[in-house]
């Protein structure tokens, strides 16, 4: 066997490269990493947007050991539940903005994108509605890589080449709230639901223009269609409140979320459904036919308890606004000393904008110790939560050398 052909496919890379090829992580701690042949780097991404409270938490390892030394998986399909289950969807929906809401729980943030997509349609068939299947998405959106998720995709390349995908999508700029109030107009008896990121992460970390989110919310309202927050890489601290919700005073109907529940310790992911979506399904006889083997997994359950319970007593949700605002001043600084045409972003998840193709300097960050995200002609940073002072001073510093 070539090593061009070994059992492992990855994820969003060309199968024709080699193993070898691959940078081989085998330790991590706090926000570092380490690989196989010794080198150290400062995580700048949190692994991929989620590792809040960072690397190596024993609380969290040891939190999971003991469940699943009592019980490490059993489903929660009628008639059964568990306790960690129950008690990370109590934990979740009080920090969320649907206190009297309800949660469903999957495992990745891609399952939770195509619930979502079936309840807002579900929403609208009990009503009588049958109709209303169309899902509005915006340009440059990210949700996930299952069939419905590659659907509502802004980021074209992602849709590609997979044959015809779900029908009833429509996509509108991510920029452009006239644009959406005029599909509005045309289609508006049609359309279920808009779905948008808060922070477009995947796409190149863009922020909604002011009043966009609003706007979007209005429409939703005057229409009669559903807002839908995608959180899974805005969700649980990063942007300085719990969810992205909060921070831009926007409360949608349901939110996805996943990454930063459990600090991506175990894989856990879910749908924070509002009061009033809840009562749609809550009807005496109604079956909510839908759901994964590991949905309400005890030991995932229990990995996002412990990382909750741990970002409540460091207090990481306050410190991302500490940590984004030590980006914030070595982004200025770089902009000013024109090694980055501009900046973008907010609480502790930032792009630094190249004007070029970025992975080039990508790469010459890796070599000298930092990971960062190319996407397009940015770089983003969104490190763990905990990640120090001096730690951010590396990250920049690395990128002015590898600019320079």
């Amino acid at each position: 066997m070539t090593d061009t052909h070994h059992p492992l496919l990855h994820a969003f890379a060309p199968p024709a490269k080699a193993e070898a090829d691959f940078v081989n992580i085998v330790r991590g701690e706090g926000s570092l990493l380490w690989d196989d042949a010794g080198n150290e780097y400062v995580d700048g991404l949190a692994s991929l947007w989620y590792c809040q409270v960072g690397h190596g938490r024993t609380e969290i390892v040891d939190a999971v050991a003991e469940q699943m030394r009592r019980l490490e998986a059993y489903n929660i399909f009628d008639p059964f539940t568990n306790e960690p289950a129950a008690q990370a969807a109590a934990m979740i929906v009080e920090r969320s903005p649907h206190p009297d809401g309800r949660v469903f729980l999957g495992c990745s943030g891609s399952e939770a994108v195509d619930t979502v997509l079936k309840m807002v349609r579900q929403f609208h068939q009990l009503a009588g509605d049958a109709e209303r299947q169309v899902v509005v998405r915006r340009t440059h959106g990210y949700h996930g890589t299952n069939f419905g998720g590659t659907s509502a995709q802004g980021i074209a390349p992602n849709r590609e080449g997979w044959g015809d995908l779900v029908p009833h999508f429509e996509e509108i700029p991510n920029d452009d709230l006239e644009a959406a109030a005029t599909l509005f107009a045309d289609r508006g008896d049609r359309i279920a639901a808009v779905i948008s990121e808060p922070i477009q992460g995947a796409g190149g970390v863009h922020l909604p223009p002011d009043g966009y989110l609003e706007g979007l919310r209005r429409l939703c309202d005057d229409h009669g269609a559903l807002l839908v927050f995608d959180e899974v890489i805005s969700g649980f601290g990063r942007t300085g409140q719990w969810f992205g919700a909060q921070h831009f005073g926007v409360t949608p109907d349901l939110i996805t979320f996943a990454k930063g529940v459990t600090s991506g310790y175990l894989p856990l992911s879910g749908v924070i459904a509002s009061r009033r979506v809840c009562e749609a399904f809550e009807e005496p006889g109604f079956v909510f036919r839908t759901g994964y083997t590991y949905s309400g997994h005890p030991a995932s359950c229990a990995a996002g308890i412990a990382n909750l319970e741990l970002m409540d007593a460091e207090g990481l949700v306050e410190r991302a606004n500490h940590v984004g605002g030590r980006i914030r001043s070595g982004l200025e600084a770089l902009q000013a000393d024109g090694l980055i045409e501009s900046w973008r972003g907010t609480g502790a998840v930032y792009a630094a904008e190249l004007g070029r193709d970025s992975i080039p300097v990508r790469n010459e960050m890796m070599a000298n110790g930092v990971i960062v995200r190319p996407i397009g002609t940015c770089l983003a940073i969104c490190p763990p939560l905990i990640i120090s002072d001096d730690e951010v001073g590396r990250v920049l510093d690395t990128m002015a050398e590898a600019l320079r």
